[in-house]
């Protein structure tokens, strides 16, 4: 079974795992840390000083087995993620061969990003939420796994413009819809932490804020085209989580 790890017990004991494993913990904790040019999600970044982050790995994404470990991660994150804190995530982080990372555009992390995400549904063994919509072009729709929603993040070697999407491993975070449940419950708050992450967004890219970035149950807003960002302002017509999903059934049965 796949382990899930706190900042703190890799703090301490980060030299029992692979060396690949080190390295990309470490270039994490040295992005989100960084005060010369701070990691534009707040929450995040107090997150992780907090202890408050879950951490996983698993292996080539491209393996036939890398769905099942993410699915492994993920339901015991779920059972686990409302007792880690108030800026709970999972973030995981995949082992990306050189023939990954130097090979692969923006483009392939992208079909890879959604295939994952929907072969890790066929692992799914309960139903989806009844408040949430199955229909990702309605608004209130959100990734589910086990009975939770999340905020569904990548980042990949591949990006070189848009920098906070940018990561020398494939890595993947979910964020609990509760999480920002939470952080929404004071509007005046609210506003100032949304006011304060566009203007280090801003200052972290170089760019302009990607024009899907909106909130959630907005009429206008679609969250699956915030869960993987491209370079420019490009936007996928169609999503692709149901056209993967059930080009996936099909081959099982």
């Amino acid at each position: 079974m796949s382990e899930l790890y706190t900042k703190s017990w890799l703090d301490e004991r980060l030299f029992e795992l692979a060396n690949w494993q080190q390295d990309a913990f470490q270039q994490f904790q040295a992005m989100i840390t960084d005060t010369h040019n701070e990691y534009p999600c707040i929450p995040g970044r107090q997150g992780f000083i907090s202890d408050h982050l879950r951490f996983g790995f698993v292996g080539d994404p491209r393996s036939h087995t890398s769905p099942q470990a993410l699915a492994s991660l993920l339901k015991q994150y779920g059972q686990c993620s409302r007792a880690t804190g108030k800026y709970a995530s999972l973030v995981v982080f995949f082992n990306t061969p050189t023939t990954l990372s130097t090979n692969y555009s923006v483009q392939n992390y992208e079909e890879l990003f959604w295939s994952l995400l929907s072969q890790l549904s066929q692992y799914d063994e309960k139903e989806w939420p009844k408040e949430v919509s199955t229909d990702p072009s309605h608004h209130s729709w959100e990734f589910c796994f086990d009975g939770n929603a999340y905020f569904a993040f990548c980042a990949t070697p591949a990006h070189t413009i848009r920098k906070s999407r940018h990561f020398p491993y494939f890595m993947l975070a979910f964020q609990p819809r509760w999480v920002f449940e939470e952080l929404n419950k004071s509007k005046s708050i609210s506003h100032k932490l949304k006011d304060a992450i566009r203007s280090r967004l801003a200052n972290y890219d170089g760019i302009p804020a990607h024009p899907s970035l909106k909130g959630y149950g907005q009429e206008d807003n679609l969250e699956w085209q915030q869960y993987f960002l491209h370079d420019d302002n490009h936007i996928p017509s169609k999503c692709p989580f149901t056209r993967m999903k059930q080009a996936i059934k099909k081959l099982h049965f």
